[in-house]
């Protein structure tokens, strides 16, 4: 592979077996193997999506500050037309009844660290799409701003949404405040779909490709019932440790709002009939 030689020349170490693994659309994604190593390489054009692995690797390194398990960032750099992220291998295993009560333990974790404002200190991506995360006080107003606005108009533009829709949009955003109360901010994964939690050895659940922002915590609870993959086990056990209001699960679809938004982007209309038919329920 190009690359080989760049990555043993920074790592100071050889490596005698390389093979593709999956990493979805965005980037290629190499398994390495040395005498000394095993890791995980990810490469994608640094013009395309500048910044992407600097970006990740340190959502990564805030996670793990939390305490929760996250892979290892052992490099990131630009080379060429390229940009590379190296991090620890990690054998996974089939999750049990444990790995779930590790997950919601370690998810509690994470949404008990705050800040004073609701975002981020740079903006980063979800997907391929940039993610804005300029720091609100208040969640109705970076929820709307950040969150909602962007989309929209990105989906306007494309011929997605229709001025219709714009207006359904804007009923919803003044009706924000009455459908969502406000909470401390919470560190968040921000885009917590089972594709990006690992279990490994022990049980252990692993965050990746995280899109980390300080948030409402249901985005996250959210986000794990959106596509399925989560044992709803884990949900009573975080509730022993994170307390939510009531109401949060008629607020799922609500949040889900956004990333149903960025697929609407990604991949097309298929994912406008949810949207319009949350919308029509709350505008």
């Amino acid at each position: 592979m190009f690359f080989k030689r760049s990555i043993e020349n920074r790592l100071k170490t050889e490596f005698n077996s390389i093979k593709p693994v999956a990493g979805g659309d965005i980037n290629k994604v190499y398994w390495l193997e040395g005498t000394e190593s095993t890791i995980i390489v990810k490469i994608n054009k640094s013009n395309r999506f500048p910044e992407m692995f600097a970006k990740e690797a340190r959502g990564l390194e805030l996670l793990s500050g939390t305490h929760v398990k996250t892979p290892k960032v052992i490099d990131h750099y630009v080379e060429g037309e390229n940009q590379f992220l190296i991090l620890e291998y990690l054998v996974s295993e089939r999750p049990s009844d444990k790995f779930w009560h590790h997950f919601a333990i370690s998810l509690s974790t994470l949404h008990k660290r705050s800040s004073d404002y609701f975002g981020l200190n740079e903006d980063n991506y979800i997907g391929s799409l940039t993610q804005q995360n300029d720091p609100c006080d208040s969640w109705e107003v970076f929820f709307t701003r950040m969150r909602l606005n962007p989309q929209v108009k990105m989906a306007y533009d494309r011929g997605l949404l229709n001025r219709s829709d714009l207006r359904l949009f804007e009923g919803f955003c003044n009706n924000f405040p009455m459908l969502v109360p406000e909470v401390q901010p919470s560190l968040l994964h921000g885009d917590l779909w089972s594709g990006n939690l690992m279990c490994t050895k022990g049980q252990v659940p692993v965050y990746i490709d995280p899109a980390v922002y300080y948030g409402h915590h249901e985005i996250d609870l959210a986000m794990t019932q959106m596509f399925g993959g989560f044992d709803r086990s884990f949900l009573a056990v975080y509730q022993e440790h994170f307390t939510l209001e009531k109401g949060w699960e008629e607020r799922i679809q609500i949040h889900n709002l956004y990333p149903n938004l960025v697929h609407l982007n990604l991949f097309g209309s298929s994912y406008l009939g949810g949207i319009k038919s949350v919308l029509n329920k709350y505008a």
